[in-house]
């Protein structure tokens, strides 16, 4: 009796016409693949590849129709087709580099989204000379059969020179640039008006002792704290937010603006603002000294960190202190310290801050919050902006504070949003996937962690206490963050799953973030007896989410490509490093002192015939000790940056590993189809397949 092999699985997504409609992406090697409309984030289960002769002229992003293939591919698992229509084009301007070649001037496209270069005719009228990074605008796009043509509408510069990386993030993501002038005269009109008088429907709150707590280099600040101990033994906590829809007032052309931005965007060498600076880093900002407008949150708390009552209101606040986190952290290593000058006042403040933000951290840990640490990498410049380093951001206990009490904040307010029956914009997340669950557990056991099911939120609060410190830690916890879907913004009652949390917004920030701002609104509205509006909440959420996410994306590009051209020019440079990914062409590391991630190809291992094994993420040499696991420890030196593709690679400075005892090993026995007994890959033969990394 001969078994069928079994279907793959019929791609998600709306049907339009004759095919599937989904977003394409190009890899390196011209072929892509297609994630069908609804498919969850992380899912590729449902990718369906389709090769480069198939692939018409469809560029990364672009939203396409693609036909299922009748056969099935045997090489490949999963889904096959061919695009038949491009429906809509992600874009249509791209940046690169310039060259020329033939008498005629051409372009590549940075990344590995088109293989070919776009030619350009002859761009004399911009002055651009070969080396220039320029943006194009692509008039027809490539396909396997012809070349793509465009012109050049604008040159950044010379590529290496101080702000060309940053203005080519700038180009490629679309971020905004200069704000029109219509806000900025709405800005200059809110300054002329304000004159710090506090009228008589805010409460003046400008006697109480209240500070703000930032990065050392924070130019804008929407929140401070006050905290008191009243009756019973209770606390009262002031969560004092900047008022910033007093000056953004909806329908004005500032609010047509912030929403178009979404967010500010923080990148290593600028801000690029949601709201003008004359608001956000003046009217608006919670300045020590200053008389400024806010909503306070009121909540009160039992001795043991329970909420039994909660308000907002307007209010009028002075900060009496801006502290940066150091400064607290250098407080809470040692309460009687004189290295931090303040008030007695003061000094009891954060004693009490400290007291309640631990007990509201053991209350949330206790209802199953899960903490990720997720590293974040922080570029350090010199005064002329030139690249001198990086390091990562470490969440001390002064973070941690803040983040209680913002925390608590907006849960308090989506609270009473929900009890007032009112439509408002939530932050989402809902509960993942029971099948990626599944896979977790199997991943975390095969690297020698015993745990029971995944699918209870607190046996994975375990294992991130268990990783927590150990080579594996970012392995962990990154396969955690991919486990779970992701967050966003939307009217949707699905609850906040990370953090324990039925019910959930963001009202802390509305300087930066514009769906704070609608928080604010409806907590305007309730306050006037009204109704807030909940029309069209669903597509504010989406807008919201992309624009996020696409400043977050751009954050993390500029963040990879300054640490390229760092590099670039320290070619054999040492260091100390974790492998972070294992794949059958080679391994992923990532420096420790300085946080670069590249890839150590195959074929730069000591000579040996190599096994892959998906499971346990190993990669096996025949001679004893060459084994290469996701978590272990290696020198590695640079050996090769290419600015234009955006690629680092490293090479083993002696093949050793450093591994540490790994933990007790699960006795459940492997997963079937566990990838065991691939073929063995010889050295100096990498698979052209390409590493995928999800968008965090």
């Amino acid at each position: 009796m001969t078994r069928q092999r079994p279907k793959p699985p019929k791609p998600a997504g709306r049907r339009g016409g004759d095919g599937v409609i989904g977003t394409f992406r190009r890899s390196a090697g011209g072929y892509g693949f297609v994630r069908p409309e609804g498919t969850l984030p992380g899912d590729r289960s449902s990718d369906i590849h389709v090769a480069a002769a198939a692939a018409l002229d469809a560029a990364n992003g672009d939203t396409v129709r693609v036909r299922l293939a009748g056969g099935r591919d045997v090489r490949r698992p999963g889904p096959a087709g061919e695009i038949v229509e491009v429906i809509t084009r992600r874009t249509t301007r791209f940046v690169g580099s310039y060259f020329e070649k033939a008498k005629g001037g051409w372009v590549q496209v940075d990344g590995t989204g088109f293989t070919r270069p776009i030619s350009v005719g002859d761009p004399g009228a911009k002055g651009v000379h070969e080396g220039d990074k320029v943006v194009v605008e692509v008039v027809r796009f490539p396909s396997h059969l012809r070349d793509g043509e465009g012109v050049v509408v604008e040159v950044l510069g010379q590529a290496g020179d101080v702000g060309v990386d940053t203005q080519t993030v700038i180009h490629e993501y679309g971020l905004p640039g200069p704000f029109p002038e219509a806000a900025l005269d709405d800005a200059r009109r809110q300054a002329e008006l304000f004159d710090a008088t506090i009228p008589a429907d805010r409460r003046d709150l400008t006697e109480r002792t209240i500070i703000t707590i930032d990065p050392v280099d924070a130019r804008d600040f929407d929140d401070a704290i006050s905290l008191e101990r009243v009756e019973r033994g209770h606390w009262l906590l002031g969560v004092h937010i900047a008022d910033v829809s007093h000056f953004v007032r909806a329908g004005s052309p500032l609010d047509q603006e912030a929403r178009a931005r979404g967010t500010s965007v923080y990148l290593p060498d600028r801000v690029i603002p949601m709201i003008p600076e004359i608001v956000s880093n003046n009217l608006a900002s919670l300045q020590p000294d200053r008389i400024r407008y806010a909503k306070t949150c009121w909540i009160e708390f039992t001795a043991d960190g329970a909420p039994v009552h909660s308000a907002v209101e307007p209010s009028a606040i002075q900060s009496c202190r801006r502290f940066a986190y150091e400064e607290v952290d250098v407080f809470l290593a040692d309460p009687a310290t004189r290295a931090v000058e303040m008030t007695d006042e003061v000094r009891s403040l954060l004693g009490r801050m400290r007291d309640l933000a631990r007990i509201l951290r053991s209350r949330r840990m206790a209802r199953g919050a899960l903490q990720l640490e997720m590293p974040e990498v922080k570029i350090d410049l010199d005064r002329d902006g030139r690249v001198t380093g990086a390091h990562v951001t470490e969440n001390t206990e002064s973070h941690q504070i803040i983040e209680e009490f913002m925390l608590s904040a907006n849960e308090a307010v989506a609270g009473a949003l929900a009890a007032a029956g009112a439509g408002f914009l939530r932050r989402i997340h809902p509960s993942p996937d029971m099948r990626k669950l599944r896979q977790l557990t199997e991943f975390v056991t095969e690297l020698g962690f015993e745990v029971d099911s995944l699918e209870s939120r607190f046996e994975l609060q375990r294992l991130l206490d268990m990783a927590r410190g150990r080579p594996e830690e970012h392995a962990v916890h990154y396969a955690v963050l991919r486990s779970l879907t992701r967050a966003a913004y939307g009217p949707q009652e699905d609850g906040h799953y990370a953090l324990a949390s039925d019910c959930y917004c963001h009202f802390t920030s509305p300087i930066r973030r514009y769906p704070d701002l609608t928080i604010h609104r409806a907590i305007e509205a309730l306050a006037r007896g009204q109704r807030p509006p909940a029309d069209n909440l669903i597509q504010l959420g989406h807008e919201c989410s992309d624009l996020e996410r696409r400043a977050e994306a751009a954050e993390r590009e500029l963040v990879k490509l300054k640490l390229l051209l760092f590099l670039s020019s320290r070619i054999g440079m040492e260091m100390d490093a974790v492998i972070t990914g294992v794949e059958a062409f080679g391994i992923f590391v990532q420096g420790l002192a300085l946080p670069a991630e590249g890839l150590v190809p195959l074929d730069a291992l000591p000579d040996d015939t190599y096994r892959y094994d998906r499971a346990s993420h190993t990669l096996s040499g025949r001679r004893a000790g060459q084994s290469y696991r996701l978590g272990d420890r290696l020198r590695v030196a640079v050996d090769r940056v290419d600015l234009d593709r955006r690629e680092l690679n490293f090479r083993p400075v002696d093949g050793r590993v450093r591994r540490s005892k790994r933990p007790p090993r699960s006795p459940r026995a492997p997963a079937k189809n566990s990838g065991r007994g691939r073929p063995a890959q010889p050295r100096g033969r990498p698979s052209k397949k390409s590493r995928k990394r999800p968008r965090l």
